[in-house]
């Protein structure tokens, strides 16, 4: 970007903050969980609207009847030339808020049964939704920089893995302009506010959750060898399951196999007949997720033979049907947004990154005829300072997904913006 322009970017950027921010305490301070972002996606596409772009709301389709997509599609035509898609998510997390923040979230809504949870946006979606209105804005305001087609897309039930799903569903690719490119970014407190970070390849895992029933013979807890204890044959499973990642996978490609839950028994002295293991997995290619849940099953129906427990009795093994893939940057795609990027905010502050065990339904969006090529960034959104009191001495420094995680609205949302704007405009350049 020339230097005029840029300083012309800078300047621009500038006078939005304070409305950013505002957005930006607002979105934090009342959060929507996934399928619920009515306020959430009604604030986008008003914004999106009064800035010109052609915008369809309610977009999307569940698998579930009668539940209602909040997904938002604004775009705007300007000549001839390439398609990008920039997508931002929108709902957050069932989690009790505890960071102290003057616009800390105090929601709460009903769980099924009946209970009280909190809302937070712990994952920083309340950042993305204001970078992503500040590119829109951005990009409104220099249309006589770039001629293409540029489409904002406002994605529900990120968290859920259900959103992406349900826009692709309802034909979001052919109702709208097939994209070129779709990018992206998600914040963080691996990196102080101010920074960017890139990777080329896989940058987020994929994820399955597996859920394996061991099943046994009960009986009483002083007779044991009247039955086949599924606690124990689930222990052992338990056990056997870290060699997975330790023996049986590449020691340079990451792999994760976590049991998360262990549910069994209802009294001291009973041995059920059945436990319920929950397990998440983390891959990073197609092959490697194959091999992890062959493991699985092998090693599972392994040692329940070994127990002797006959065949009918097997454990019963799930995969869990909304897997989604690992988030894999198009490495042409991902220079040139990197590029991009140093030109903007300074080669010192755009870094290469490593790739997270972390998933994102984002991946889906590159697997979806016409395949675009697809690209997502990292934004530094931890307070410099206690960014660099944790890298010096350990401090502790909540992340997403935490009751404390607090980025910094400032210079996080201006990085954000400045940086996504560019990045479009190199890939919509006249």
């Amino acid at each position: 970007m020339p230097l005029l322009a840029q300083n012309d970017l800078d300047q621009r950027v500038g006078k939005e903050m304070d409305s950013l921010v505002a957005t930006y305490k607002h979105l934090h301070e009342n959060p929507e969980l996934s399928t619920q972002e009515k306020e959430s996606s009604a604030l986008i596409a008003t914004e999106l609207r009064k800035l010109g772009y052609d915008v369809t709301d309610h977009f999307g389709r569940y698998d579930s009847p009668g539940v209602v997509s909040y997904g938002i599609v604004g775009f705007m035509r300007n000549g001839a030339g390439p398609t990008v898609y920039v997508r931002t998510d929108m709902d957050a997390l069932p989690i009790v808020e505890n960071t102290g923040l003057p616009y800390a979230s105090h929601v709460k809504v009903k769980r099924g049964d009946g209970a009280d949870v909190g809302v937070m946006h712990a994952c920083g979606h309340d950042i993305h939704m204001s970078v992503f209105l500040g590119t829109a804005r951005m990009l409104a305001q220099l249309k006589q920089q770039w001629s293409g087609t540029l489409v904002m897309l406002g994605q529900p039930a990120e968290e859920t893995v259900g959103g992406a799903h349900a826009m692709l569903r309802a034909g979001l690719f052919t109702k709208f302009p097939k994209p070129d490119y779709v990018v992206a970014l998600h914040d963080g407190s691996d990196l102080p506010a101010g920074k960017v970070g890139w990777h080329e390849g896989s940058i987020l895992a994929g994820a399955d959750s597996v859920d394996i029933t061991v099943r046994g013979y009960g009986g009483h807890g002083a007779a044991p060898q009247r039955a086949k204890d599924p606690i124990l044959i689930a222990s052992e499973i338990v056990v056997a399951l870290q060699t997975i990642v330790s023996r049986e996978m590449d020691p340079q490609v990451p792999t994760v196999v976590t049991v998360g839950s262990f549910h069994a028994g209802t009294k001291h002295n009973i041995i059920p007949d059945d436990a319920h293991l929950q397990l998440t997995v983390r891959t990073m290619t197609p092959a490697q997720r194959d091999k992890v849940l062959a493991a699985i099953t092998r090693i599972s129906n392994g040692i329940a033979a070994a127990a002797g427990v006959p065949p009918d009795r097997a454990p019963i093994i799930e995969v869990a049907a909304d897997h989604v893939p690992a988030t894999i940057n198009n490495p042409e795609l991902t220079r040139r947004v990197a590029a991009a990027l140093e030109r903007s905010l300074g080669k010192e502050n755009v870094l290469p990154g490593e790739p997270a065990m972390a998933s994102e339904d984002f991946s889906l969006y590159a697997l979806e005829d016409p395949k675009p090529p697809s690209c997502m960034f990292h934004l530094g959104a931890a307070d410099p300072a206690k960014w660099q009191a944790a890298k010096e001495n350990g401090a502790r420094l909540p992340g997403p997904h935490s009751a404390e995680f607090a980025p910094v609205p400032e210079p996080t949302i201006r990085t954000g913006v400045k940086a996504m704007t560019a990045a479009v405009l190199d890939l919509l350049k006249k």
